[in-house]
């Protein structure tokens, strides 16, 4: 019985272990962060919640395919998410429940979508609804930055992305 319990408590140590690598860092302390006595306070409004501050840069970054590197954080209702992508990358053609806002920092990619091409550059910002059909393909180096409503709970279980899959011509 002991040996049975011992194995156990390994076993969800190991497991406990395992998600700590996963969760992200956040930032603490100075000079990102000190006090600020009676700033962003309102009387009225009382939470047991704090802010986190994270440095995206710094999150694990993740092969999802040969061309496609990602690093994401999920707050309680939303994913950040960011792309590195070389040229030829391709996020095939597919929908989620989550409502996508696309912005490209570097390079250009087109997205396609109900039949209509998009062309985004450095600076644009495409607003994808839940469950509308969509593909974006990078033809040259690009940096995406993508908000998702609700949260990615799909990759927090460890779902892969449709990145991982190889595109259908």
């Amino acid at each position: 019985m002991r040996s049975l319990i011992a194995a156990t408590l390994v076993l969800v140590s190991s497991s406990a272990m395992a998600q700590q690598k996963t969760m992200p860092h956040p930032i603490i302390g100075a000079p990102a962060i000190t006090d600020a006595p009676g700033r962003g306070e309102i009387d009225t409004v009382h939470t047991a919640a704090m802010a986190s501050l994270f440095a995206l840069d710094t999150q694990p970054m993740e092969q999802i395919s040969p061309l496609i590197q990602r690093q994401y954080l999920s707050g309680s209702e939303s994913t950040i998410t960011k792309w590195t992508v070389k040229a030829g990358g391709v996020f095939p053609l597919h929908h989620h429940a989550n409502e996508q806002i696309t912005m490209i920092t570097k390079g250009r990619c087109e997205a396609y979508s109900q039949g209509k091409r998009y062309v985004l550059t450095a600076g644009m910002v495409l607003v994808i609804p839940p469950n509308v059909p969509h593909e974006l393909i990078c033809p040259e180096d690009s940096i995406d930055i993508d908000f998702f409503s609700p949260q990615r709970q799909d990759w927090m279980d460890g779902v892969p992305s449709v990145a991982a899959a190889p595109a259908k011509k």
